[in-house]
């Protein structure tokens, strides 16, 4: 039976393969599936045949020109990707077997048909879960678990206030929160995104289109405030977050989804309250700084996505494109209609994009 689509099998084209591209920055019709050079392996490094990745903030950023990767990174976009182990590079230590299910940690490369990682930045992926749900974890729940624990030193029975709770970090906070034995508040921009934060275990949710969250956060913590705030926003909400943070907290910023332009006295106000400002990235960070994230993740998070482990933690996954709509994608986080992550299938069978 003849196939309505041009039809690209992995590992029909030694050298080729298929990725999700764009040749000048700007909005998403610039996206397409182009034809590249499959990667090689080096030293300490393992080929992943990808069966499914996921969009990041940092993919709309990086096509719109304002987020390139970093020096020898990949340019294809991708910051996670879940498959199978199809090659190993000289020097690798023996974990990793040719077939083993993965997941993986990137700077880049991950929407694509196959993507090189270094083998201490790769994740057995749960038993039981699919492709599509293990590429959900990576970057947003690394993201979430270094926020929370390698930056805010998260302790048990403190108060996080968690912004964009319906994102893919944010519900992945709520839940390490969770885990961690704190209290996750959240902020969210409809009644549907805030049920779903409350699903995932936010013990409070306000929505900021229709009520100050930092009122709201003072009543419901009785005047003490919260002890971290995860802040993906910046410089809109820099008010209403010193006035509901506690006396020593911390306030991590780690987006800047409002820009970066702070017009008030915001030395005076943290001063005040002792309080300290954090600020991450971590895709810029270096490979020994995430193979550490990594080992502490899997050993102390992973565990717990399986049957067998309480409290149980799950990635939400919003909606799934095929690799040959990743346009469509774009365009759906852009318009911040997404609970949860939005995963990218890389199928055996592929539909080519149209002629640009």
């Amino acid at each position: 039976m003849e196939c309505f689509f041009s039809l690209v099998l992995f590992g029909f084209f030694l050298e080729k393969m298929f990725a999700a591209y764009f040749d000048c920055p700007g909005g998403p019709e610039n996206l397409y599936m182009k034809e590249v050079m499959k990667p090689n392996p080096g030293e300490g490094e393992v080929l992943v045949k990808v069966s499914a990745s996921a969009l990041n903030r940092a993919d709309l950023l990086q096509r719109r020109g304002k987020y390139p990767p970093p020096k020898g990174a990949s340019d294809i976009l991708g910051l996670e990707a879940a498959g199978s182990v199809a090659g190993l590079g000289p020097g690798c230590s023996g974990r990793w077997q040719i077939g083993d299910a993965v997941m993986a940690l990137l700077p880049g490369g991950g929407q694509a048909q196959y993507v090189t990682v270094p083998e201490g930045l790769l994740m057995p992926i749960p038993k039981d879960m699919t492709f599509l749900q293990a590429a959900a974890i990576p970057e947003a729940w690394l993201t979430a678990f270094q926020l929370l624990h390698f930056v805010g030193k998260v302790q048990e029975g403190e108060r996080v206030l968690i912004h964009a709770g319906a994102s893919g970090v944010g519900m992945a906070a709520i839940q390490l929160v969770r885990l961690a034995k704190a209290i996750p508040i959240v902020t969210a921009g409809t009644q549907e995104k805030l049920e779903a934060t409350a699903n995932a275990g936010a013990a409070a949710g306000f929505n900021y289109n229709n009520e100050d969250f930092s009122e709201k956060v003072l009543e419901f913590t009785q005047g003490s405030g919260v002890d971290i705030i995860l802040d993906c926003v910046g410089a809109s909400y820099w008010e209403k977050n010193l006035n509901c943070l506690s006396t020593d907290g911390r306030w991590i910023i780690y987006g800047l989804l409002s820009g970066g332009e702070v017009h008030g006295d915001l030395l005076a106000r943290l001063i005040s309250k002792r309080a300290s400002i954090h600020t991450s990235l971590l895709r810029s960070r270096d490979k020994e700084y995430k193979e550490r994230l990594v080992r502490a993740f899997t050993e102390q998070a992973l565990p717990h996505f399986c049957g067998g482990a309480a409290p149980r933690l799950r990635p939400v996954l919003d909606s799934v494109y095929p690799l040959h709509a990743i346009a469509e994608a774009h365009r759906a986080m852009e318009e911040n209609r997404n609970i949860g992550k939005i995963a990218i299938e890389i199928p055996v069978c592929v539909k080519k994009a149209p002629p640009q």
